[in-house]
């Protein structure tokens, strides 16, 4: 078979059955990770989803393939989030998207760790797209002018460890971080006397949370 055929049948929009027991798996995958974290079973994954575990491996050959999809799922919802937040006036765009993409994490914390990939061309799209609320925020006068984009990144790489210590128990306790943060965001008469990372420094630390996984 050649690799134009492979492309071909790599682009062919699957089946109407397909598409749904491919749905009913990344929405499986959710709930198992959530509950149990990335080494869950892909056998637990299918049984949540209703279908054989053929049928699973059938759509993804591989557990990294199948949480790989669902990253691409959250990355691609937290995109469009970015570019409705870009539509909202007087500069609230980049508050509207922490909200609305901290609230859409919450509701996939299990998989989270993985979405820190900073290789992944989405990452780099949702990057330029913040970067851009940001300079929206600073116009308006409703941010300090001497925050960064690495400093958003770590801001809200900073809710994955919130996410993860308190969903189990108290499942809203993130959205008073968030209150903080967006708090210490405020336009102030001084600079911060300590200098924000580095784009490079910050892929460093990112990089050192990308978990590996069983392949179960």
């Amino acid at each position: 078979m050649t690799s134009a055929t492979n492309t071909a049948n790599l682009e062919r929009p699957l089946r109407k059955d397909a598409a749904q027991h491919r749905q009913q798996l990344l929405a499986a995958a959710v709930q198992v990770f959530d509950e149990q974290g990335l080494d869950a079973s892909v056998t637990e994954i299918a049984r949540v989803a209703g279908v054989g575990i053929g049928t699973l491996y059938r759509r993804f050959p591989t557990k990294d393939a199948l949480i790989d999809a669902l990253v691409r799922e959250i990355l691609g919802a937290t995109i469009q989030m970015a570019r409705d937040a870009v539509r909202a006036p007087d500069g609230t765009g980049l508050e509207r998207f922490l909200e609305a993409s901290s609230a859409y994490q919450a509701e996939h914390a299990g998989c989270l760790p993985r979405l820190w990939n900073t290789d992944h061309e989405m990452v780099k799209t949702a990057r330029q797209l913040i970067a851009k609320l940001l300079v929206d925020a600073k116009k308006h006068d409703r941010i300090r002018h001497d925050l960064t984009s690495t400093d958003l990144s770590l801001a809200m790489f900073s809710l994955l460890g919130v996410l993860e210590a308190t969903l189990p128990v108290a499942p809203d306790a993130w959205r008073r971080h968030l209150d903080l943060l967006i708090a210490g965001m405020r336009p102030a008469a001084l600079n911060l006397p300590h200098r924000a990372l580095s784009t490079a420094s910050l892929d460093k630390v990112l990089a050192t949370h990308i978990p590996t996984v069983a392949a179960r």
